[in-house]
């Protein structure tokens, strides 16, 4: 698992390095193609450097306000103060800031930060409601795990550059198609074959980059799910608590009105499900929570 969670964090990096590249090259491209020079790459990497900024120190803040998260009272909701600090002794891990999410109807969970001493874990009204006291510790023992392998960071560092990528392909194509870029386009073309080039390269990029850096934020949120599961099982000793926790969790029908698809991957399961409909995992920012299910319970009968 220590193996797991240094790679984790290679891989962290790596993508991230990977996401602020990806956001400089289609600036280059399409300010090439529109005839705007080196001006658009220093922009493209300026909007990569401030928006991997603002998710690092800020992108906590937005994802509770988002989700109208309120700060929790000790003395309102004891049980969950209770539980994690007997976790973040057990785990060695500072005490996060708790927050409660107000829905009665959709139970979840979710935590952000940038580190450890940086963290928050919110979880809403339902899920007090309806678990018991084992459950809703696999469930704050996995936000916690989260917390530990420095999932959050990543989670809100990649959200934030995948929307970058997405807003500068968008603008790219927009602007072709209302005629913004035709002018241009046509003077780039005119400086030869590969003016032309450099346009369709742009164009394809254009199309294609959003579509991959979702799909590998997608592999990657539901690789790190697995191993918070496997984490949580560890720091808990009782793996059927988080087992029991997530089935019910999914057989809920309601959608979280406060989550929208721009947070979705921060919660322990997939918050915009509707009637309990299942919908490719392809697209999905979690893992099949049957599969989940199965795991952990083979974790339980091999200790």
């Amino acid at each position: 698992m220590y193996e797991q969670i240094a790679q984790n964090k290679r891989n962290s990096v790596f993508l991230i390095v990977f996401f602020t590249a990806l956001v400089v090259v289609l600036g280059y491209l399409i300010g090439e193609a529109m005839g705007w020079g080196y001006g658009a790459l220093i922009l493209a990497f300026i909007l990569a450097a401030a928006m991997a900024l603002f998710g690092y120190f800020g992108g906590d803040k937005m994802v509770l306000a988002v989700s109208r998260a309120q700060p929790a009272s000790r003395e309102r909701h004891a049980q969950l103060y209770n539980i994690t600090e007997e976790l973040t002794i057990a785990s060695g891990l500072p005490m996060p800031r708790l927050y409660i999410i107000p829905d009665d109807n959709a139970p979840n969970a979710f935590a952000a930060g940038r580190n450890p001493r940086h963290a928050s874990v919110a979880v809403t009204t339902a899920l007090l409601d309806r678990l018991n006291r084992q459950e809703l510790q696999g469930v704050i023992a996995h936000e916690l795990s989260h917390v530990g392998n420095y999932d959050i960071l990543f989670a809100t560092l990649v959200g934030i550059l995948v929307g970058t990528v997405v807003i500068l392909a968008d603008f790219f194509l927009r602007s072709l198609i209302w005629g913004g870029g035709r002018r241009r386009g046509r003077s780039a073309s005119s400086s030869g074959k590969g003016g032309a080039i450099l346009m369709l390269i742009a164009v394809v990029l254009a199309i294609l980059a959003p579509i991959f850096a979702k799909l590998i934020q997608l592999a990657t949120s539901r690789q790190r799910e697995y191993l918070a599961d496997a984490s949580a099982a560890k720091m808990t000793r009782y793996p059927e608590g988080l087992a029991s926790a997530l089935e019910k969790i999914a057989v809920s029908p309601a959608k979280l009105e406060s989550a929208n698809r721009g947070t979705a991957h921060f919660y322990i399961v997939n918050p915009l499900k509707v009637g309990g409909r299942k919908r490719s995992q392809l697209w999905s920012t979690h893992p099949d929570v049957a599969e989940r299910v199965k795991r952990l319970r083979a974790l339980a009968s091999s200790a």
